[in-house]
C-alpha cells in the first residue's frame, strides 16, 4: 500500500457539459448554448501544466475524461489533452485512456476519431436498454441508438464498459433479470450496474418530496442486488467494487487508483485531485473556472493538506468498497498509526462473526452479504 515517487499517477479531466440534464445526476454538468472550444481547449492544457509541475517525474497509469458528457469533446482537444499529459509524466506501456460517452448517433460519428486520438477504452452510458426506462431517466437516445453505439464502440475500442441502472419504480425481478441477461450477452470485459438513487438537489429529489414519484422499496433493491450478483459472477464478471464487474485484467485501472487511494491529478471544473497529502478541488461553475484559469493558471479552488489520520480514514472508505478489501497492517504502517487507531476491533470481529466481513491472509473485506449494507458498516468500523 506505501505509495512512492514510482508509483503510476491517474489523470482525471473533467468536461462539464451535456445536451441535457437528466433528473437523476447530480455531477457537475451543466448545458451551455455555445462553448468557446479553443478557449476551453487553452484552460484545460494550462490546467494540466499546473499539475504536472507539481508531479514531477512521475510515470502515468491512466487518463479518464469524465463529465458531463466528454464525448462532445473535439476528438483534436482529446488528441491534445493526452499528448500533453504524455509528455509531462512517462506514460506506461499499457496506459489506460478511458472517455464517457452517451450512446447517440451523434457521438457515435465520433467514436474513430476518439479512438485515433489516443482513447482505448470507452465507457458508455446505456443506463437502459427501454424506451420507456430510457425517458424516465431523462436520457437523450433511445433504445435502438444505444444499441447502434454499442456495436460501433465494440468495433472501434478494444475495452468497453457500459452502464445500467436498476432498482427503477415499478421494476421488478423479472424485468431486471431479462435487461441483466441482455447486457451480460453482449461480451464486454466491464459493467457498471448502479441502483437508482435519489441524490439531493436532482429532479428525482423533487418529485419524491412532492409524491409523485416513488423509489423502490428497500428490500426489493436488495434482492435485485442479490440477483446482480449471482448473474454476474455466473458469468464470469463478478464484482470487483460495490457497483462495478469486470473479467479479470479488464478492472478500471483508473478506478482503481481511486480506490486504492494512489496519487490522482484532477482537472476541469469541479474536478478533485489527491496528490502527496494534499486534497485539491476545481472550481465548480464553469465561467468560474475558466475566470480563474485566466487569472492565475489554474482552476483551482482549494488546496488542503490531509493529516494522517484524515488520510487513512479516506484510505479505508475507499478499500472497503472492494472485493479484494484491504490489508490494515500495510495502512498503519503507510500513515504512521497503530491499527487499533484505524478500525473499531470488537466492531470488525461482531460483524464478522455475522458474516458481514472477513479476515483472509491479513486481508480484511467485506462479505458479498455486506455490501448491502456498506455504509452502515463503514460507520461502525472506521475510527479515524
Amino acid at each position: 500500500m506505501t505509495r512512492t515517487p514510482d508509483t503510476p499517477i491517474a489523470l482525471y479531466i473533467h468536461w462539464p457539459f451535456c445536451v441535457s440534464k437528466c433528473p437523476y445526476c447530480d455531477f457537475n454538468s451543466h448545458v451551455r448554448d455555445a462553448i468557446d472550444q479553443a478557449g476551453w481547449r487553452s484552460a484545460l492544457l494550462a490546467d494540466l501544466a499546473h499539475e504536472a509541475e507539481r508531479l514531477p517525474g512521475r510515470s502515468l497509469g491512466s487518463i479518464f475524461f469524465g463529465g458531463g458528457t466528454p464525448s462532445l469533446m473535439p476528438p483534436g482537444t482529446v488528441a491534445d489533452l493526452i499528448a500533453a499529459a504524455t509528455r509531462h509524466w512517462t506514460p506506461a506501456a499499457d496506459l489506460e485512456i478511458t472517455l464517457e460517452a452517451n450512446p447517440s448517433s451523434v457521438e457515435a460519428a465520433r467514436f474513430a476519431d476518439l479512438a485515433r486520438a489516443g482513447v482505448n477504452r470507452l465507457s458508455l452510458g446505456m443506463q437502459a436498454f427501454d424506451d420507456a426506462a430510457l425517458r424516465f431517466l431523462g436520457r437523450a437516445h433511445d433504445a435502438r441508438e444505444g444499441l447502434a453505439a454499442l456495436d460501433v464502440a465494440m468495433a472501434r475500442f478494444a475495452r468497453v464498459s457500459f452502464d445500467l441502472i436498476y432498482a427503477r419504480p415499478y421494476q421488478s425481478m423479472a424485468d431486471w433479470e431479462a435487461e441483466l441477461a441482455r447486457a451480460l450477452s453482449f461480451g464486454t470485459g466491464h459493467l457498471s450496474l448502479y441502483q437508482l438513487t435519489i441524490e439531493p438537489g436532482t429532479r428525482f429529489e423533487t418529485l419524491v418530496r412532492t409524491g409523485e414519484l416513488i423509489p423502490a422499496d428497500a428490500d426489493h433493491a436488495a434482492t435485485l442486488f442479490e440477483l446482480t450478483q449471482a448473474m454476474t459472477d455466473a458469468a464470469g464478471i463478478p464484482a470487483y467494487e460495490v457497483s462495478n464487474h469486470a473479467r479479470r485484467g479488464e478492472e478500471s485501472r483508473h478506478n482503481l487508483t481511486y480506490w486504492r487511494y494512489g496519487d490522482y491529478a484532477g482537472i476541469g471544473p469541479g474536478a478533485h485531485g489527491r496528490r502527496q497529502g494534499l486534497a485539491t478541488v476545481r472550481h465548480r461553475k464553469p465561467e468560474n473556472w475558466l475566470a480563474a484559469v485566466a487569472r492565475r493558471g489554474d482552476g483551482l479552488q482549494s488546496e488542503d493538506a490531509l493529516s494522517p489520520a484524515e488520510q487513512a480514514r479516506e484510505a479505508l472508505l475507499m478499500g472497503l468498497r472492494l472485493a479484494e478489501g484491504i490489508v490494515p497492517d500495510a495502512l498503519a504502517a503507510r500513515f504512521g498509526l497503530p491499527v487499533e487507531a484505524l478500525l473499531d476491533a470488537r466492531q470488525v470481529r461482531l460483524l464478522t462473526t455475522a458474516g458481514l466481513m472477513e479476515g483472509r491472509d491479513a486481508r480484511l473485506r467485506v462479505t458479498p452479504q455486506g455490501m448491502l449494507l456498506l455504509d452502515s458498516i463503514l460507520a461502525a468500523i472506521v475510527e479515524v
